[in-house]
């Protein structure tokens, strides 16, 4: 695992939630609405709470999504128990709170606090699977063969218990010393089987190092961060869940995909022939998704390889549908049909696509309010993962530029992670520039100079203007 901190001073974040109009705090009477709920409610009349779940997220998270047991069958094979936030029976239709909802669009995430999507009495309280207390939950029980083919998927409402929270770093510890707890003892067996079937179908995994911006006392740390295998394997569950999901969707004529366009044969030409210059195997007949699993992300080549592919991945989207079958309903990515369900807490499109599978599952008509909000979800997800992105960005560059603001004029060690194409179009184009990744403190900037794609360089600090979040670099 690899990790690289840095301290930076104090910041302040205010400027930039401003300039993305993001809500300063919850509405008053939509906070009342969901104090009501929380107090209202009435637990689910199936009860689940035999069934030892436990949940795995950031060791600091509290709006917890998602909870999973996985056991062997008798007759072979596996069964996931995967119980997913029970939202909807919070949220009532037509109030200031599912308003306010539609207005959010999802759990936007900055360093000093998130915006969420909905109050904290619900997603921090009351619908959250904390340990130790009953919660509602939706509960998916999806039966493998011993391949990790599906073989069967049963969906309820129930009252579920939580265990134990459980952190990344704590569970591939234990991974690790071959002292997993015994609710997820076989994920790893599990995702590994996943996993190797997603490449089999040609689905495609990124591993890249992420940028991360933590609180460390009276400042922040810039981190870069690869993921650990623990997180490979829990994103297989939800995978799992979601192609589930799709296939009832789909099969009942109604819902909502995560959507995207398979990647074009040029696409992958031009990443097989970028593959020899940066030191990747591409061998006779393997897919992309087998190649990118042998890179190695901490590799100045390997991280500039890893950036090209991304460009695989582009276009993702929801589409909704009503009667007949989108004409392109696959996620490139994923090489299968495929729902976001698992993470309704955070994710508004989530609570209205487990309605529509209930719905289906349980042989009853979709909600009115279920169907009718299917068309307009899109275009409100797809404006706020623009923000939700824009604002990660954001954080993570005005970080970089407080971190080098004294250190304009010093030179760096760094890697090429990607060059910019000059122009065809037959006008001129700007100066020979490209992106490169810091050795240390973990920036990644734009350079100018004419960059080797993949090579190990020494660049020095031209620009570090924290008020417009900006980071130059020039080749040495």
């Amino acid at each position: 695992m690899m990790i690289r901190r840095v301290l930076a001073p104090r910041i302040d974040f205010t400027a930039l939630r401003r300039e993305l109009e993001l809500p300063t705090q919850y509405p008053l009477a939509a906070r009342r609405v969901a104090e009501e709920a929380a107090a209202a409610a009435k637990p689910p009349a199936t009860d689940r709470t035999d069934i030892p779940f436990v949940t795995i997220d950031p060791r600091t998270s509290r709006d917890l999504d998602q909870a999973m047991f996985l056991a062997r069958r008798p007759s072979g094979g596996y069964r996931v128990h995967y119980a997913i936030a029970d939202v909807s029976p919070y949220v009532p239709v037509g109030s200031e709170l599912e308003t306010e909802t539609w207005r959010r669009g999802q759990t936007i995430y900055l360093p000093d606090g998130n915006i969420p999507l909905h109050p904290e009495t619900l997603s921090e309280g009351a619908v959250s699977l904390l340990p130790d207390v009953e919660r509602a939950a939706l509960v998916w029980t999806i039966d493998l063969d011993a391949e990790g083919g599906t073989v069967a998927v049963r969906l309820e409402r129930a009252r579920v218990r939580s265990r134990a929270k459980l952190d990344y770093a704590g569970v591939q510890a234990d991974l690790d010393a071959d002292r997993a707890p015994e609710p997820i003892a076989l994920l790893p067996e599990i995702g590994a089987l996943l996993l190797a079937r997603g490449r089999a179908r040609g689905a495609i995994t990124l591993p890249l190092p992420e940028q991360e911006v933590e609180p460390d006392g009276d400042g922040w740390r810039l981190v870069l961060r690869a993921p650990v295998p623990i997180e490979d394997y829990n994103a297989q569950i939800s995978l799992l869940t979601g192609m589930a999901a799709a296939d009832i969707m789909l099969t009942g004529g109604i819902g909502l995909l995560r959507t995207m366009p398979t990647p074009s044969a040029e696409a992958v030409d031009r990443l097989r022939a970028a593959a020899p210059a940066l030191g990747v195997s591409w061998p006779a007949g393997a897919g992309v998704g087998e190649v990118l699993e042998n890179v190695d992300p901490a590799d100045p080549r390997g991280a500039a390889f890893l950036d090209q592919a991304a460009e695989l991945l582009r276009g993702a989207t929801y589409t909704a549908f009503d009667g007949a079958v989108p004409d392109e309903p696959g996620h490139g990515g994923v090489a299968a049909t495929y729902a976001h369900v698992t993470a309704p807490l955070r994710r508004l499109a989530d609570r209205y696509a487990t309605e529509v599978c209930l719905a289906l599952h349980e042989g009853t008509a979709v909600p009115e309010w279920t169907r009718a909000a299917l068309p307009r979800l899109p275009a409100v997800m797809t404006a706020t993962d623009r923000v939700a992105s824009a604002a990660e960005r954001a954080a993570v560059e005005l970080t970089e530029a407080v971190l080098l603001r004294d250190r304009v004029g010093e030179e760096f060690d760094a890697a090429v992670v990607d060059v910019e194409k000059p122009r065809d179009d037959g006008r001129p184009g700007r100066a020979p520039r490209g992106t490169v990744a810091l050795d240390h403190p973990p920036v990644v900037a734009r350079c100018a100079g004419d960059l080797p794609l993949g090579e190990r360089v020494r660049v020095r600090l031209v620009t570090a203007d924290p008020t417009e979040r900006r980071v130059l670099f020039e080749l040495a």
